[in-house]
């Protein structure tokens, strides 16, 4: 197995220097790079990626999450695994991810419940790690990586 395209950041050098800063700004200590995890698996499950749904899975049992937590993203509003700050962030992604045939994506009611949990500084972070993983999400879906391989080694030559 090998992915349909070849490696985007030989072909567009640009990229390395976009997803390390992509990883800076999401990573200032703000929000914990656990519930960010979280929201990006979340976002590769609504997505059908099984590349980002199983590398966000990896990630999350190398930080030590239980499984029962790990495929409760999946039903996570009536799962009793999550804090009420990671509800609000899954809540987040989720609705920017999904179309709501009633009306904006983030309402007013979601995003007071996400300033019950955070700053504006974590939720600047929180939208800056949805928007981490829409910018990777055209390239697993387009470029189909193999699911499970490091990314430096799995792209078709």
């Amino acid at each position: 197995m090998e992915s349909r395209l070849s490696n985007p950041a030989d072909l567009v050098p640009e990229l390395t220097e976009i997803a390390a800063a992509l990883f800076k700004a999401v990573g200032n200590g703000s929000v914990p790079r656990t519930t960010m995890t979280l929201m990006h698996l979340r976002a590769g499950q609504l997505a059908g990626s099984t590349y980002l749904t199983v590398m966000h899975t990896g990630i999350l049992r190398k930080a030590g999450e239980s499984e029962e937590r790990i495929t409760a993203v999946a039903s996570w509003r009536d799962a009793p695994y999550f804090t009420e700050a990671e509800r609000a962030a899954l809540a987040l992604a989720e609705a920017v991810l999904t179309p709501n045939p009633d009306g904006e994506r983030v309402s007013d009611d979601l995003y007071a419940e996400v300033s019950r949990h955070y700053d504006d500084k974590a939720i600047a972070t929180l939208t800056m790690a949805i928007g981490q993983v829409c910018f990777f999400l055209p390239v697993a879906l387009v470029g189909k990586p193999v699911p499970g391989v490091s990314p430096a080694t799995q792209w078709r030559k």
